[in-house]
C-alpha cells in the first residue's frame, strides 16, 4: 500500500512537472505571434499584460496602433499607449511619443492624453483598445 502511494505520488509529480512546460509565458507567446505577423493573437496576449502596468506591452500596443497591426491604425490611441509606457519608464516609448505627437493636432493630443489618464485612473478597465 505504501509503495502504491509513493508510486502514485511520483506519477502525479511527473504529470504536474510535465504540464508546467505546457504553460508558456504570455509575453513570449505574444512576441512569437507578433514576429510571425499574427497580430490579433499578439495584441490579445499583450492587453492583459499592459493592464497590469507592463511598460513593454504598453509600448508594443502603441506600436501596433501606430502601424495598424492587428488593429485599425490610430495615432491617437498609439500616443495614449506610448504615454502609459513612458510613464512606466520605457525610454523607447518616450522617443516614439515625441515622434507621434508631431503628427497629431492639438485636439488629438488632448484626446490622447485624456484616454491615457482615463485608462490609468480606471485601473485599465476604461482603456480603449
Amino acid at each position: 500500500m505504501k509503495k502504491q502511494m509513493i508510486f502514485g505520488g511520483l506519477v502525479l509529480a511527473a504529470q504536474i512537472l510535465g504540464s508546467a512546460g505546457a504553460f508558456a509565458d504570455p509575453w513570449e507567446d505574444g512576441m512569437a505571434a507578433y514576429n510571425r505577423g499574427d497580430y490579433v493573437p499578439a495584441i490579445q496576449l499583450f492587453r492583459p499584460l499592459a493592464a497590469k502596468g507592463n511598460a513593454k506591452a504598453q509600448h508594443l500596443i502603441g506600436v501596433m496602433y501606430h502601424r495598424g497591426q492587428g488593429v485599425a491604425r490610430n495615432s491617437v490611441r498609439a500616443f495614449a499607449w506610448f504615454s502609459l509606457a513612458a510613464a512606466h519608464g520605457d525610454r523607447d516609448a518616450q522617443a516614439k511619443l515625441q515622434a507621434v505627437s508631431k503628427t497629431l493636432t492639438p485636439e488629438e493630443l488632448s484626446q490622447a492624453r485624456e484616454m491615457a489618464k482615463a485608462c490609468e485612473a480606471s485601473d485599465y478597465r476604461s482603456c480603449e483598445y
